[in-house]
């Protein structure tokens, strides 16, 4: 077990997914000699070459629509799309061709592909680079999204998406790239695509939480822990196919739910857990459900003091809890 970044994780997934399948390959703007601009693929076209890291030209919907064709035929793309924002695009490919291309021709086309993308705010991006696009593509049927929130599972969540016969969204905090820091275990491993995870077990409130809103309620649940605040956290890694029955059996057990993510509230994805826990656990509530999400504005600003005033951080998070908990 060594310690390293969640970029890191991202990397030797694709990395050791290359040397172990030839019909893997990535595509995407500049991820061959430059390595990304986040420089996830730092590396990868000097080891591999042209033919298996393959520069596209700046076109979203085309950058998708070769990874589809591929993956009709026998190949395992990795597409990347620089910034989430950017990811608009290629909206049609994604939703109305390969997310229903498999029913559409009874099973005879699956499209095993994976989409990458950083997305969030936290880095000065403003408009067009701190978007959150989760609640979009979660409602799409036949599309996997997944969100990694530590260097393990960006690893083993990859790696798992890679290997998937389905098209998966994978969506990589940016902000955590090099934040987040944890131990990655050696050889190869995957994590399986859909399970939540209890990160912190808890019995006053339950936090539901993904990607680097994950990282800053574990900040957060230490924090309140001072106060004798119990949190039970959990990493809902894949928004969609929804663990429901872990998101259920942590809220039977506390009683009051505090949903946590950085995209406008209003219709985010949080509101989709809220409406499980209200369908199915009404009578385990001890308290309203709770969302702490961003204001329902455009975007992240580029200013970092009004960034900081739209994003969710450890301290209102911490307000929160003990606000959930005093019911």
């Amino acid at each position: 077990m060594a310690e390293k970044t969640l970029i890191e994780g991202i990397r030797e997934a694709l990395d050791e997914e290359l040397a172990r399948d030839p019909s893997v390959f990535i595509t995407g703007e500049d991820v061959g000699p430059r390595g990304g601009v986040f420089r996830a693929t730092l590396g990868l076209f000097a080891k591999y070459g042209p033919a298996r890291v393959i520069d596209s030209p700046l076109a979203e919907s085309s950058i998708v629509a070769i990874g589809i064709g591929a993956a009709m035929n026998g190949m395992r793309p990795v597409c990347e799309i620089q910034f989430a924002d950017f990811i608009q695009p290629a909206y049609n490919q994604i939703v109305n061709e390969a997310a229903r291309m498999y029913y559409r021709t009874g099973g005879q086309f699956p499209v095993p592909m994976v989409i990458r993308t950083p997305y969030g705010g936290g880095i000065g991006g403003g408009l067009y680079h701190s978007q959150s696009i989760e609640a979009t593509f979660a409602h799409v049927p036949g599309l996997k999204v997944v969100v990694p929130s530590n260097p393990s599972d960006a690893k083993g969540l990859l790696k798992s998406a890679i290997r998937d016969n389905n098209p998966v969204l994978f969506l990589e905090p940016k902000k955590g790239y090099r934040l987040i820091k944890g131990e990655i275990p050696a050889g190869d491993y995957t994590v399986p695509i859909g399970p939540a995870r209890v990160t912190r077990e808890g019995t006053d409130i339950t936090v539901y939480a993904y990607g680097i809103m994950h990282y800053y309620c574990q900040q957060a649940a230490d924090e309140v822990a001072k106060d004798g605040i119990s949190v039970e956290l959990l990493d809902l890694r894949t928004l969609n196919p929804l663990d429901k029955e872990a998101v259920l059996d942590s809220f039977k057990k506390t009683g009051k739910a505090l949903i946590v993510y950085e995209d406008n509230k209003f219709l985010g994805y949080g509101a989709e857990i809220a409406a499980l826990l209200a369908d199915e656990a009404f009578h385990y509530m001890d308290a309203p459900i709770t969302r702490l999400a961003g204001p329902d504005v455009p975007a992240v600003p580029y200013s970092h003091p009004l960034q900081d005033w739209f994003m969710p951080n450890p301290q209102k998070i911490a307000d929160a809890m003990r606000k959930l908990a005093a019911y």
